[in-house]
């Protein structure tokens, strides 16, 4: 079973899904799905497409350097099948998941990190444009007309709350 990308999105395209286009020069070109094919069809840029993994690696959503990613590419070079070989691969397969797993939160962390960041920075902007509202601690209690009234309520509990101790 052969597992073909997606030419404008990148993703995965199995066998008897998606559309597959043959241009004259005898270039194919297969789409996971008919949204993929209409843009191929606009002329549109995947790099230019938002929803693209090839936008996303250039924007620095993705991953994009990473050794692990040598493994995915495509080798049309037949193997004669061998028990310890396919044992190994196997074995191989799960660490460079882990191994991916593990960079790719690094990644988010790191690019979320940058996001706190810019908050915290357009917050301290925000308090320096409106720094004139907020009113000092010390002005508070030298004149108290800057400070809310204070509402004294009184509220009346009935004669059986009274008499009963709260409970535990």
């Amino acid at each position: 079973m052969r597992l073909e990308k997606c030419w404008f999105c990148s993703s995965t395209v199995y066998p008897g899904h998606g559309i597959q286009f043959v241009r004259n020069d005898a270039k194919i070109f297969r789409f996971c799905r008919s949204k993929c094919h209409k843009n191929f069809k606009m002329k549109r840029n995947p790099r230019k497409v938002k929803w693209t993994k090839a936008y996303r690696r250039l924007h620095g959503k993705d991953m994009t350097q990473d050794s692990t990613f040598e493994f995915e590419r495509k080798r049309n070079r037949p193997e004669r099948y061998d028990r310890n070989l396919t044992e190994e691969t196997l074995r191989a397969i799960k660490k460079i998941d882990k191994v991916r797993a593990e960079r790719e939160a690094r990644h988010i962390a790191r690019r979320m990190k940058g996001k706190k960041g810019k908050e915290l920075k357009e917050a301290r902007k925000e308090l320096e444009q409106s720094i004139s509202m907020v009113k000092p601690p010390a002005l508070l209690k030298e004149d108290p007309s800057l400070t809310l009234p204070k509402i004294q309520v009184k509220v009346a509990q009935s004669q059986a709350e009274k008499n009963q101790p709260m409970e535990e």
